[in-house]
C-alpha cells in the first residue's frame, strides 16, 4: 500500500450539505439520538486513507483504462468483525499477492492490486425482512448494521456498529500497510507466501513459477539492476461498496491543499447495481468525492444509462476517475456486453472496464447452499475478454470474491469441490467465495488470456 501522506485532509464531513435524495438499501435505525451521536463521533476520527494515495490510485486506474495495466480486485463478500484477525488478513493478502504475481509473470504488465477489505462490512439485501418458522425479523445487512444471529436483539440495527467497523477497518489497514511495506511482500519471498496453504495442481504450478522468479531476481541482483528496497514494497489499495451512507458521509474530509472532498474510508469505493439510480443519493455521493470510483453494471445496462452515469460522475472524462464493473452472468455476457461497448464509441475508451464474474452466476444447490460454479466464473471472464476484443476496447481487470481459507463454497476447479461438499466448510454469511486454490487457478487462466491478448 502506498504511504503517500500528501494532502492529508483534516476536516470532517459534518460541514457538508448533503442533499435529501432517495437512498436505497439503507438501515432503519431505531434510535435517532444514538445515530446522531455516532455520526458526530465518526466525523472526528482520523482518516483511514489519504488524498495522495487516492490520487495515486487514480493514476494507476488511468493506466488500466489505457490498456497499460490490469487490476486485480479481490476479497471477502462481506467482512465480519469476528474474522478481523491477523491470520485471516494475512492469508487474504497472500492469496491476492500470489494471484498478482501469476498475472504479472504471465502477462508482462503491471497489476494494480485492490483488496475488498477494510470497509466491506455491509451488503444489499433483496428484502428488508427475513422470516423463519413464522418469525419475521429485519434482514441481516452486514456487521456494519446488525448481527447475523436470528434474534430480535442481534437483528436490531445498531449505529454503534459503525464505530466498531471503523476501528476494525483501521486495524486491518494497519496490518496491510505493515505487510506491504515491511518486507512480507518482498518479491524475493514468493515461496514464503505458500506457507500454510494446502497443496494442489494450481499450487504446484505456482511453485514452479516461483522458482523461475527466484532465479530471475538473483540474476538482476547480481547484475546490479534490481533495487532491493523497491522489491520489498508493493502498492496495495483498499476498496468497498459505498452502501451505508451514514458511514461514508462522516468519513469525507476536505483536502487542505485543494479544498476538494475525499471519502477517507477507502481508496476506491463503488456503487452497486441496486443503488445506482441516476437521481439517487449514492450516485450523488460518488459524484462529489475525488476518489477513483466504480459503478456495477448488470445485463440490463444500456447505452443511455451508462452515458448518463459518465456525465454525472465523470463529466470531464478524467483518466482513472471512473471504472465500470460488469456483472452480466456467463450465459449473457457475450450477447450483452459487445453491443454495449460498441454503442458507447470513444467514451468506452475513457473508463476502465473490470469483470465481476461472481454475482451473475449464483445459484442455490439442492442442499440449500448458495454457490457458484468455478467453470461459470472462468467462462464469464472469457466472455468479458471476447467482448472487448470484438469492440476494440481494453479488458481492464477482474473483481472477485475470494478468501485465503480452504472453504467449500464454490463448486468445481482442478481440486474439485462437489455439490455434496458444500457443507464441509461453508463459512460465508453472504455470498460464496473462491477458496485459495480456486483463486490461484483463476489467476493462471486469466494470465493466459492476457498473454494471448484475450483470444
Amino acid at each position: 500500500m502506498s504511504t503517500d501522506l500528501s494532502g492529508l485532509a483534516t476536516s470532517g464531513g459534518h460541514d457538508i450539505d448533503w442533499p435529501d435524495l432517495p437512498a436505497r438499501q439503507q438501515p432503519t435505525w431505531s434510535d435517532p439520538a444514538a445515530l446522531d451521536r455516532t455520526l458526530s463521533t465518526l466525523s472526528t476520527f482520523p482518516p483511514l486513507v489519504f488524498a495522495g494515495e487516492c490520487d495515486q490510485l487514480s493514476q494507476r486506474m488511468a493506466a488500466v483504462a489505457a490498456g497499460q495495466a490490469f487490476t486485480l480486485q479481490g476479497g471477502d463478500c462481506a467482512e465480519t468483525l469476528a474474522d478481523v484477525t491477523g491470520p485471516n488478513i494475512r492469508d487474504r493478502i497472500k492469496t491476492i499477492l500470489q494471484m498478482a504475481v501469476v498475472l504479472t509473470y504471465g502477462a508482462g504488465m503491471p497489476i494494480v492490486k485492490v483488496g475488498r477489505m477494510a470497509g466491506q462490512f455491509a451488503k444489499p439485501r433483496s428484502s428488508d425482512t427475513e422470516t423463519r418458522d413464522g418469525v419475521t425479523l429485519p434482514a441481516y445487512r452486514g456487521d456494519m448494521v446488525n448481527g447475523f444471529e436470528f434474534t430480535p436483539e442481534a437483528r436490531r440495527p445498531d449505529p454503534e456498529r459503525l464505530l466498531r467497523c471503523y476501528h476494525a477497518s483501521s486495524a486491518t489497514l494497519n496490518l496491510v500497510r505493515g505487510f506491504t511495506s515491511g518486507g512480507f511482500a518482498d518479491l524475493r519471498s514468493v515461496h514464503a507466501w505458500d506457507k500454510g496453504f494446502l497443496t494442489g495442481p494450481a499450487q504446484a504450478r505456482y511453485e514452479q513459477m516461483a522458482g523461475h522468479i527466484d532465479r530471475a531476481v538473483r540474476f538482476l541482483e547480481a547484475s546490479g539492476v534490481a533495487d532491493a528496497e523497491e522489491m520489498r514494497r508493493v502498492e496495495f489499495y483498499s476498496a468497498h461498496e459505498a452502501l451505508v451512507l451514514d458511514y461514508e458521509r462522516p468519513m469525507v474530509r476536505r483536502d487542505h491543499r485543494t479544498g476538494l472532498l475525499y471519502d477517507t474510508s477507502s481508496h476506491l469505493v463503488w456503487v452497486g447495481e441496486r443503488t445506482r439510480d441516476l437521481d439517487g443519493a449514492h450516485i450523488d455521493f460518488v459524484s462529489r468525492i475525488q476518489n477513483p470510483v466504480a459503478v456495477k453494471l448488470g445485463p440490463g445496462a444500456d447505452r443511455d444509462t451508462v452515458l448518463a452515469l459518465m456525465d454525472r460522475i465523470d463529466p470531464e472524462r478524467s483518466p482513472g476517475r471512473l471504472t465500470f464493473i460488469t456483472r452480466m452472468g456467463a450465459g449473457r455476457i457475450r450477447d450483452v456486453l459487445p453491443p454495449l461497448l460498441t454503442s458507447l464509441g470513444e467514451d468506452a475508451h475513457r473508463v476502465a472496464w473490470v469483470c465481476d464474474p461472481m454475482h451473475g452466476n449464483t445459484f442455490t444447490s439442492p442442499s440449500g447452499f448458495k454457490t457458484r460454479r468455478f467453470e461459470d466464473v472462468v467462462d464469464e471472464v472469457r466472455g468479458f475478454f471476447e467482448a472487448h476484443g470484438e469492440a476494440g476496447t481494453h479488458p481492464g481487470g477482474i473483481h472477485v470474491e475470494l478468501t485465503g481459507n480452504d472453504v467449500t463454497e464454490c463448486v468445481g476447479g482442478t481440486t474439485p469441490v462437489d455439490l455434496d461438499d458444500l457443507g464441509l466448510r461453508y463459512e460465508t454469511l453472504c455470498d460464496p467465495r473462491l477458496n485459495h486454490q480456486q483463486s490461484l487457478e483463476l489467476a493462471f487462466v486469466v494470465a493466459e488470456m492476457l498473454e494471448r491478448g484475450g483470444r
